[in-house]
């Protein structure tokens, strides 16, 4: 078990670290998201092939392997005190995880396609591209980051509710959840950002408790929710 609980553990401050990575890459290096016209685009990821293709293998690809030893090590740790709760948030985490890593396939071998087109038809390509940037962004939940809130909300419930993480960590993530949630609706999609940064928090905290493991943070948790 403490074996599975540091490697979850390893695993979380993985993820935030890629993500973070990940960020800084598209939106500082690139400036990905400024770029609106798909000309332009096109000629940017052309340019940064290899760059991109790193970037979505360690921001989706092996993201989404991560996920599934968190979400396993998670399981392992509160499926005695909320087994339903913790059995529909692995089943989500894994979904998260497959559709992550379908995403950042998708859209490697999208990228190879493309560079391969642009020299003989550059119309094509660009087409081709918008309908793939298309395709990987919404497996990648860019239109709302509904699987990973659910993920992260239910979780934090399951430790509401039996003290399986300190307090602080859980509040934490039912808030950053329940952001990850409600940016499935259009008019707060912006909110991503939002949902972002802050589970890189929670991965980050969720990490260091999960490698201490459960001496030092479930001791502490289970002494906290016995004065309740």
């Amino acid at each position: 078990m403490k074996t599975l609980q540091k490697s979850g553990g390893i695993a979380a401050l993985f993820m935030a670290i890629s993500h973070l990575i990940g960020l800084v890459v598209f939106i500082a290096v690139l400036d990905y998201l400024n770029i609106t016209d798909p000309a332009q685009k096109l000629a940017l990821n052309i340019e940064k092939q290899a760059v991109i293709f790193s970037t979505n293998l360690l921001m989706y690809v092996f993201f989404g392997f991560a996920l599934i030893a968190l979400s396993l090590a998670l399981y392992d740790r509160m499926k005695s005190g909320a087994p339903a709760l913790m059995q529909v948030a692995t089943a989500i985490g894994i979904i998260w995880a497959g559709s992550l890593i379908a995403s950042g396939m998708a859209a490697n071998a999208g990228l190879a396609t493309i560079v391969a087109l642009h020299s003989e038809d550059p119309t094509q390509a660009a087409s081709i591209f918008q309908a793939i940037e298309s395709i990987t962004g919404g497996l990648g939940n860019a239109n709302g980051e509904i699987l990973g809130g659910m993920w992260t909300l239910l979780v934090s419930v399951a430790a509401l509710r039996i003290g399986g993480l300190p307090i602080g960590l859980t509040i934490l993530g039912v808030l950053v959840g329940t952001v990850g949630i409600i940016t499935i609706i259009p008019a707060l999609n912006a909110l991503v950002a939002v949902f972002g940064l802050g589970q890189i928090i929670w991965f980050v905290w969720l990490g260091i408790v999960l490698i201490r493991s459960d001496s030092r943070a479930t001791a502490l948790a289970d002494r906290f929710w016995s004065r309740k």
